[in-house]
Formats: C-alpha cells, structure tokens, sequence
C-alpha cells in the first residue's frame, strides 16, 4: 500500500476525523537522462556551494531571504513551527456549490482516507452528505512548507481533496491576450452551423477510449531507433480557417460529423430531387403510380436536444433525464 503524502486531522464543525492524503494521479511520460553529444556521458544537476565550487548535502542547506543588503536564514522546522495548525490540520471553514468553482481554479487531485477503522463511520457520514448536497468544503493546509486552499468533496464512495489556485494567482486573460476578438462575431447563420456542429459531434465521456499518442509515438521511435530504422513524421497541422471561407468550412464539418447512414440517406435524397424524381431515361412516372404522402416528419438528427428532450417527454421515454442526444435520438426513433 503506498504511504500517505500528508496526515492530519480533517474537521468540520466539532467533529474530527484523521486522514492521510494520497497521491492520485500519475504520469506515464518517458523520461529522458541528459547525456553530452556525442558520448554516453551523463549529465547531473548538483548543489554546488557558488563560492567553494564544492558540492553541498541536502541536510547542509537552509532557506535564505535576500532582503538585498543580507540574507535571512530561515530553518524548515521553523517553518512548521509557524504554519496554522503546526501543518496537521484541515478545517473545513464552509460548503459552497461545486458548481460556483470554475474550472480554472482546480490545480491537482488527492485521495483521502481514515487513519483506521474506528474513524470509518465519520468518514463515511462526510462523504455522504457531500454526495447527497452536491456540495464541497473548502479548507487550507499546509504541507512541506506550503499553504494550500483546497476542496474536498465525494466521488465514487471516498473524499477527494482538489487543491485549488488561490485568487491572486489568476492571470486576467485581458492582461495576457493581446489580440482577443472584439466586435468581431460570427454572423446568426455562422452561429446556427456551429451549433449544429457541436450537436452532431456530441458523445458521451468515457476517459477510458483516450489516451496519450504522444508517448506511444516516443516509444516507437526509441524502437526504431534501437534497431537502425526510421519512423514516419506526423502529418503537418491544419491551416487556418479564414473568415471567408469560415461557412463552407461549418457545412463540410457538419457533413462529415454525420453518421454514414444519414449521409447515405440525405445523398439520396439530394439525387432524387436533382432528377425531379424520373425513372430511368428522365421518364416521368404515371401519374396512377404516384401516392400521396403526408407532409414529411422532422428529422431527428437535425433537432436540438431540448427539442429531443420535448418529444421524449411527449412519448414518455423513460429516464429521458439523463440521456444524451444521441440517447435520445435512438429512444424516439426506437418509440415510433
């Protein structure tokens, strides 16, 4: 079992409840050693005292502030010394929304769990109540010599601790941007094909059919390497899209984004009407021969998905709340 990266007392309210933090994330990224060209020669970083040129062990050094005309030196144990709460505890000062925590603010994910099973019960209760409220605590703490403002919230039966950026560490993109789009906007009718773009693209997350290509790449090239051989190099980036050609670049995306039957389908479709539905040789049909049809249903595809949600809701699909378009769209078609 890995070993906590940080243990303490979670609190909320008056109640109490020991935890150790686990890391929950890893990387898969292939590392590299630093070598001199042309040699096997590694190349190290060391702590080298500037002045001797002699390298320093880690228990030798301590943190210095340069005030400019001296340094002050400050020991780690001080800093723990003076940390909130002598770096053990994490108190919950309040329960906000998730919802009100935008995206940016997120910085890294960690696991909770009781330091032993007397203290299960509470633990459980927490995780609870947070799942059932949709809410999470905010809290700070510090570890190795930093402070962190935190959420801790419930996903899948178990605390999760997000550390979070704190405000003054949000760059104003206005500040760091310096071409961001003013008046120009997309016309109505550039807009609508965007959105329907974005619907015909729509699918359901699932992490698991995504993963990095980049150092699998890596991977194959280090092989081929080993072996004398050459890899292939990606293809080169798209180029820009211009805002005269922005429509037609929509319309095509759309297009593509549409699953085979349905182009089939609309293809045609197009074909008959182009032919201003002849038979063979342009010969019009008998006029006995032809039917009358009511007028045409929308197609599903084409509908936004509050209007699917309408028409499930219609024909009383059940748990229509939590479909997808693409759920929705199988459901009605399923229902007729």
């Amino acid at each position: 079992m890995a070993r906590p990266v940080w243990a303490g007392n979670l609190s909320f309210g008056l109640v109490s409840l020991p935890v150790g933090l686990y890391t929950a994330t890893d990387s898969h990224t292939i590392h590299f050693h630093q070598l001199q060209r042309g040699t096997s020669d590694r190349i190290r970083n060391r702590r080298v005292n500037e002045r001797t040129g002699k390298e320093v062990d880690l228990g030798d050094i301590v943190k210095g502030y340069d005030t400019g005309a001296e340094y002050v030196l400050v020991e780690p144990k001080e800093l723990d010394e003076i940390a909130p709460g002598r770096s053990q505890a994490l108190e919950i000062t309040g329960f906000v929304d998730l919802e009100e925590v935008e995206p940016i603010f997120f910085d890294k994910t960690y696991y909770l769990g009781p330091r032993g099973k007397e203290y299960e019960k509470v633990y459980s209760l927490l995780e609870q109540a947070l799942a059932k409220t949709g809410r999470a605590g905010i809290a700070h703490f510090v570890m190795r010599q930093h402070e962190y403002l935190v959420a801790v919230k419930a996903e899948d039966g178990l605390l999760t601790l997000h550390t979070l950026h704190w405000a003054d560490e949000i760059r104003n993109p206005k500040n760091e941007i310096d071409n961001l789009p003013g008046k120009a906007k997309g016309t109505a009718k550039e807009v609508q094909m965007a959105e329907q773009l974005i619907e015909a693209m729509s699918m359901k997350w699932d992490p698991d059919q995504f993963h990095d290509t980049f150092q699998e790449k890596v991977a194959t090239l280090i092989q081929a390497k080993q072996a004398g051989e050459t890899v292939e190099k990606a293809e080169p980036a798209p180029k820009p899209t211009g805002a005269v050609d922005l429509m037609e670049a929509l319309r095509a995306s759309v297009d593509r984004a549409r699953s085979p039957k349905d182009t089939k389908t609309e293809k045609a479709s197009t074909s008959t009407r182009a032919r201003g539905g002849s038979g063979a040789g342009g010969a019009k049909k008998p006029a006995g021969k032809k039917r009358i049809r009511s007028a045409p249903k929308p197609d599903l595809d084409q509908l936004t998905k509050a209007d699917l949600y309408k028409k499930a809701a219609a024909a009383d699909i059940p748990g229509r709340s939590h479909m997808t378009r693409e759920d929705l769209v199988d459901a009605l078609r399923s229902a007729s």
